[in-house]
């Protein structure tokens, strides 16, 4: 039995598209981080009026002016404390691919309550922010992606945790 067990454990393609997923979510939050850090003793609005240039967008448009009002409201303070918060969450995402490549029964857990604990703020957002600002974009599709992925981790890697990971037996 141990050698069929192994051959079992060897293959997993959703384990590893969730392993994707994470890994990429965390390179993501990583390099925002990084950005944000960078930028916080920038004039921020001077850059965002830059960028939507260098990417051919009428930075006259009301929505992007309001946009760089706000932005321009934001303190380097508030920026350290968003890059700081956005490292600590890439983190997680790194810390749970890694562990689950490596088949840590600790990482899977660490999967499972972090995917769980965004559903029902992601089910909340659905129901109750109807404004006309989210028909407008595709926010509720993306939400409804998110809703739909995280439900996905936490059911699978819930159902195959040992079928997936070590477990230490005494």
């Amino acid at each position: 039995m141990g050698a069929d067990t192994e051959i079992i454990k060897k293959r997993a393609p959703t384990l590893y598209a969730i392993i994707a997923i994470k890994l990429l979510k965390g390179a993501l939050f990583l390099t925002l981080a990084i950005f944000a850090y960078t930028l916080s003793d920038n004039d921020l609005p001077a850059e965002l009026r830059s960028l939507l240039q260098h990417l051919r967008f009428n930075p006259e448009r009301k929505f992007w002016i309001d946009f760089a009002d706000q932005v321009g409201k934001l303190t380097q303070a508030n920026v350290l404390w968003a890059a700081a918060g956005t490292l600590i969450y890439s983190m997680f995402s790194l810390v749970e691919g890694i562990g689950l490549m490596f088949r840590v029964s600790w990482a899977g857990y660490l999967a499972i309550g972090e995917s769980a604990f965004f559903i029902p703020i992601e089910i909340y957002e659905l129901v109750h922010r109807r404004g006309p600002e989210m028909h407008r974009s595709n926010h509720p599709l993306l939400l409804l992606i998110i809703l739909g992925i995280n439900i996905w981790i936490v059911w699978y890697l819930f159902q195959n945790r040992y079928r997936l990971f070590r477990h230490h037996h005494h």
